[in-house]
């Protein structure tokens, strides 16, 4: 299979703060990898130091992306190659509608004007299986709509834009048992051989319905460990003690 993304060695900072340490990861296609690890271990750092968000500053390392290296390229650069990534809290903009959001989107990705019957065919299909409401995507984006609404539409944004890796920073969190399993479905649906996902989460209920490869367990800017998805289940029940003690008697 052909490897998608290598973090390698990967530092970074945020002012005088080391966050990462010598993060190392590699993702290839038709894989999906699940990160874990205690609150300030740097799990949303690493999603946001690969997308060079100005905030978080690469000290050292590198990272590549479909064979090329993007360590220093910009945002808008690595989002047309094909990296995706869905947010924690996701921004609320007055006077743009979720249509020509993602519409505006997929075209400055693709490169091509995008037909407006076609378009609206497949975003009614993709929000009805996500279970949402129908004039949700009328709306402005994100402008109140529930922790449940903005989740499901971060969603029905991968599925429009189609990239190449998905990284889902806690995606699951704040989500009832019934939104949880409506966005796992959009990850499946998601899902092929020639993509591939990342997901940071806190919590294994979103993995139940999902076929995880790898499950790294990222401690004080590292990943110390890696397994297959029931490790996110020893986790659930017993926590990271074991893993921060090997970390400290590294």
């Amino acid at each position: 299979m052909k490897t998608l993304l290598k973090v390698k060695s990967l530092k970074a900072k945020v002012g005088e703060k080391e966050i990462l340490k010598g993060l190392n990861l590699e993702i290839k296609e038709g894989e999906v990898h699940v990160i874990m690890g205690p609150n300030g271990a740097g799990k949303s750092t690493l999603a946001n130091v690969i997308f060079n968000n100005p905030q978080f500053q690469k000290t050292a390392g590198s990272v590549f992306f479909d064979g090329k290296d993007i360590t220093n390229a910009k945002v808008d650069e690595i989002a047309k190659s094909g990296i995706f990534m869905s947010f924690q809290t996701p921004e609320e903009i007055s006077g743009v509608s979720v249509f020509n959001f993602i519409k505006t989107a997929k075209g400055k990705i693709e490169n091509k004007n995008i037909n407006y019957f076609d378009f609206k065919e497949e975003m009614q299909k993709n929000a009805k299986a996500l279970k949402m409401k129908g004039d949700l995507v009328n709306r402005e984006l994100n402008v109140g709509f529930s922790g449940g609404e903005k989740k499901k539409n971060e969603i029905l944004q991968m599925l429009e834009l189609s990239p190449k890796l998905a990284i889902l920073d806690e995606t699951d969190s704040g989500l009832d048992v019934d939104a949880i399993k409506t966005v796992s479905k959009g990850i499946e649906m998601f899902k092929t051989e020639k993509n591939a996902v990342l997901i940071i989460t806190h919590s294994c209920k979103i993995l139940q319905a999902l076929k995880v490869d790898f499950v790294h367990i990222l401690v004080d800017g590292k990943i110390v460990y890696t397994g297959n998805a029931s490790l996110a289940k020893e986790i659930e029940e017993n926590g990271y003690e074991k893993f921060e003690a090997g970390k400290k008697n590294a």
